[in-house]
């Protein structure tokens, strides 16, 4: 007869350590800083139980009696890089200068964390720096006169737009040091291609939007400006 399959659990909803022994040598957060260190070294390929173990100076084996799953580990460190928000100030009352508070706080969080854009996600709302985070969210939007359906998904927005942006800034990054050439002389060769095919008359509104000369958006700029646009679409 075939054994039963794992129940599964929430990893916040376990023990800090699983089985007999001393008194545990690590705590998940020393785990998930460890983690976090060498995410943002050499990428989140990086990451494995044998290389954690090795930053910490223990065994492998001995870390599955703390993170069972490799996607536990994930969300260690998606809680432990969340808990860098800095909601010590009060809510100030005007919902949309806080939450573009909160906007620019996500964006510069990404940045230093180029790997959170790959991990990050709402399955993930349970830990306690999610928790945390969305009760800062919603004190702040209390004022907001909407249900807490409609303020869930503004924060959804929010943060997804931060995740789009910098995912979007990170690859133009990632492919410009991969050119052969540099990226001016990239995009001089793209512009030129795009003349050409504009001058044909077969894309007539993409030939006017260019013949106004658009300068390309600034990324910080292009960011703020979706992110009024999404606090003006909730009054």
């Amino acid at each position: 007869m075939a054994g039963r399959a794992a129940e599964p659990e929430v990893i916040w909803a376990r023990p800090e350590r699983t089985g007999r022994g001393p008194k545990p040598a690590y705590t998940r957060g020393d785990i998930a800083a460890a983690a976090v260190r060498i995410a943002d070294a050499d990428g989140l390929d990086a990451v494995s139980m044998r290389r954690v173990a090795g930053e910490l100076g223990c065994g492998t084996m001995s870390l599955y009696n703390y993170v069972p799953r490799k996607e536990d580990l994930y969300e260690l460190m998606v809680d432990e890089v969340s808990g860098e928000y800095d909601l010590t100030a009060p809510p100030s009352g005007d919902w949309r200068a806080d939450m573009r508070g909160i906007a620019r706080q996500a964006r510069a969080l990404l940045h230093r964390h180029a790997w959170l854009t790959r991990v990050m996600s709402s399955v993930y709302g349970s830990s306690p720096n999610a928790l945390r985070f969305l009760e800062h969210c919603l004190g702040c939007l209390e004022s907001l006169d909407a249900p807490g359906g409609t303020k869930m998904e503004l924060i959804a927005m929010v943060n997804g737009t931060a995740m789009m942006s910098v995912a979007n800034e990170l690859a133009m990054a990632e492919r410009s040091r991969s050119l052969p050439w540099t990226e001016e002389q990239e995009q001089a060769v793209r512009g030129a291609y795009l003349r050409r095919r504009l001058a044909g008359g077969e894309y007539p509104h993409l030939a006017a939007l260019f013949t106004e000369g658009p300068p390309p958006p600034d990324a910080e700029e292009a960011f703020e400006r979706a992110i009024e646009r999404i606090l003006g679409g909730f009054g």
